[in-house]
Formats: C-alpha cells, structure tokens, sequence
C-alpha cells in the first residue's frame, strides 16, 4: 500500500496523530473487531498492537499467530508518517508484511500474540526491535568498545570511545572520545549496536560503590 495524505487538515499534532491511528486501528464486521491495545511513537513513526475478537465469543484462528488464552489475536502494525506540504499521511503495514523500521518498544512487543512460523517476516521484525532496545544508553564517562570500527571522515577509524558531551548554545550533546586521539565524534545508536562496556564512570569515581557492585556481582 502506498502513502495515503489527508488533505483537510484535520491532523495537526501530536493528539490528532494518536487519535487518527485509534481510528485505523480499530474496526469491527460481521464476525469479528478490531481494536487498539497500544500506540507509541518513535521519530516519527507509529507502533501498535491491535487486537482481533470473534464476536460471538468464540477463539480466532489465524493461520500466523497463535490464539491467546482469551480466544483473541493481537498482531503489530507500523504506520510510517510524514508532513508534505502541511498536509500529514501515513503508510501502514502489518508486521508480517516485513517493514524495515524496527524501534519498537519492548513493552509493545510483549502484548503481542506468540507466532506458528518461527521464521516468518514477522519473527525477524520483532528480534530487530529487541535488538534496538537492547542497544546499551551509555552514561558520561563510560569507556566502550564498539564491536566494529567507525570510519571517520578523514578516513581513520576509532573503536575504543568514551562517552562526554558538549555544548551548543544551552543544549548539552551527546558525543564520543577517541582512546588515541582525544578527538569528538558523534555516534548513532545503530553504531552502538554490539558494543561492550570496557569501565563504568560510576564505579570509577566511587570505590565504596566499586567495592558494593563487585560484592553483588559474586
């Protein structure tokens, strides 16, 4: 399906976006509905998990996903949004379609409902997103090595970065020192993917806390 754009205006903010994928999200026929379990927003991308009920109470069958307790499905769909000219549109896709974005929230995945293929589109899908979430949210200070070198623009490589930041007017920023330089870089959290944490900027400025965690580690 390609991109759909509303021209009337009616989506402007934030609000309207989560109401207008409520809306999508949510349907009932002759036989069974549909309705929203959860919405979040990442970018500017939507995730949710939408559940299927049979309405004469009855368990859906589904050749993809296996029915819950309950006797319903829920299954996840990615809406891709932008802004073109002031008018706002999305592209839809359900989970098993194989969409590329794959950010969402562990707390999303979770609701969803278990899958018969183990090697479907769908699968894949949401390992990418355990993979995202997994990406470690380095702290100030933390030494780290990224499982592959960064080429850099000069052509040189960095792999050994400690975390830091500076300063743009009144924002702080995240950036990254090289070990051998002393050089800044910033780093994509894709780029972070694999990493491993060398030393703990936490640990090293406290050697009673150093001394707690390494008591909690045996």
């Amino acid at each position: 399906m390609g991109w759909l754009f509303y021209t009337d205006g009616r989506v402007k903010t934030y609000v309207d976006e989560r109401e207008e994928i409520t809306r999508l999200c949510t349907f009932e026929g002759e036989t069974r509905k549909t309705e929203l379990v959860k919405a979040c927003k990442v970018g500017s991308t939507w995730y949710a998990a939408a559940r299927v009920t049979n309405l004469d109470g009855t368990a859906v069958e589904d050749a993809t996903y296996v029915t819950d307790a309950d006797g319903s499905i829920t299954f996840g769909a990615v809406f891709l949004t932008r802004y073109d000219d002031g008018c706002w549109g999305y592209k839809d896709m359900e989970e098993s379609a194989g969409p590329n974005v794959s950010r969402a929230p562990l707390g999303l995945i979770e609701l969803l409902s278990d899958l018969k293929n183990p090697d479907s589109y769908a699968q894949d899908w949401r390992q990418r997103c355990r993979d995202w979430a997994a990406i470690p949210d380095y702290q100030e200070g933390d030494k780290i090595r990224l499982a592959t070198p960064v080429t850099l623009t000069d052509g040189s490589t960095c792999q050994i970065v400690t975390a830091t930041h500076y300063r743009r007017g009144r924002q702080k920023r995240r950036c990254y020192r090289i070990e051998e330089t002393g050089g800044l870089v910033r780093l994509s959290k894709a780029s972070l993917a694999g990493s491993e944490l060398l030393s703990s900027a936490k640990v090293a400025a406290s050697p009673v806390l150093a001394e707690f965690l390494a008591g909690q580690g045996g």
